[in-house]
């Protein structure tokens, strides 16, 4: 099993703070600087708006084909869920350059917990599974409702990735299990604040969290136990509010070395130690 460990997004403004990742680094060179630490990146922007052909190919030049990109589907397929013909064409088409190169992993489809199991939402998601045929789609789905046995069977005879979580204790929501529907696996670590889960007014504050040591080899151990089932693992860490992200992300190497599942990271004779944390 290949594991890539990255975080969601990688132009995070908390990392210019001074000692972290992106401190005295150019905007333009945040990719450059996040390629020297890390092989996938899971992109956020693409929910907001969905880049070109061009934008692609910054991405790659930028990233020196060392990260791979997992795209997260637009707010019009998974919020709005009234996608056109030509949504479908610009997010199957805009990461050319992506796919050509080797680097573009799953498609990432983030429901929102209004997103209920309702037959009409069950026809919609099979709906999208169906036209995205012939590339990985990820589903993540909040609500409780889908964490069920028979819906992840579902998935897995479409060959459809369910996006096992990390949630807060906060109700509601799937359990914190690492779950495989298909040959590629799909984990998100959204972190544990629950008091702001629900009640925080940004995405920054809901994760704004660090995971502990033990946290992070409770994870390891889960995907030891699953190492075997799959041939590749995206691990995409969404705590990056004030580099919480940058401190989890050695942990959970050093955890999964020592449960025997090798990470590869970046080689130091190329990228030699800056002084920045990672």
């Amino acid at each position: 099993m290949r594991v890539y460990i990255g975080c969601g997004g990688y132009s995070n403004d908390d990392w210019a703070a001074p000692g972290l990742l992106y401190d005295g680094v150019r905007k333009d060179d945040y990719l450059a600087t996040y390629a020297r630490h890390f092989d996938a990146a899971e992109l956020n922007a693409s929910f907001y708006g969905v880049p070109g052909l061009k934008a692609f190919e910054g991405m790659l030049r930028r990233s020196a084909g060392r990260v791979r990109f997992t795209v997260k589907l637009h707010r019009v397929f998974t919020h709005d869920r009234a996608p056109t013909d030509d949504d479908f064409d610009r997010m199957l088409q805009s990461p050319e350059p992506l796919r050509e190169a080797g680097v573009l992993g799953p498609y990432l489809a983030q429901f929102p917990h209004s997103f209920h199991r309702t037959p009409a939402n069950r026809r919609y998601l099979q709906m999208l599974t169906e036209r995205f045929a012939g590339h990985e789609l990820a589903v993540e789905i909040r609500h409780e409702g889908w964490d069920l046995p028979e819906v992840r069977e579902g998935m897995a005879q479409r060959g459809v990735i369910w996006v096992s979580p990390d949630y807060p204790p906060a109700g509601g929501l799937p359990e914190p299990q690492l779950h495989v529907t298909a040959d590629v696996g799909y984990l998100r670590l959204h972190g544990r604040n629950a008091a702001n889960w629900w009640d925080g007014q940004s995405a920054a504050e809901r994760h704004d969290y660090r995971y502990s040591r033990a946290e992070m080899d409770e994870w390891a151990q889960k995907i030891a136990l699953v190492a075997d089932d799959l041939s590749e693992l995206y691990v995409f860490f969404e705590n990056t509010t004030r580099g919480h992200a940058l401190k989890n992300i050695p942990q959970l190497r050093e955890a999964l070395n020592a449960h025997g599942v090798p990470v590869q990271t970046p080689d130091p004779l190329d990228f030699p130690d800056d002084g920045r944390l990672l």
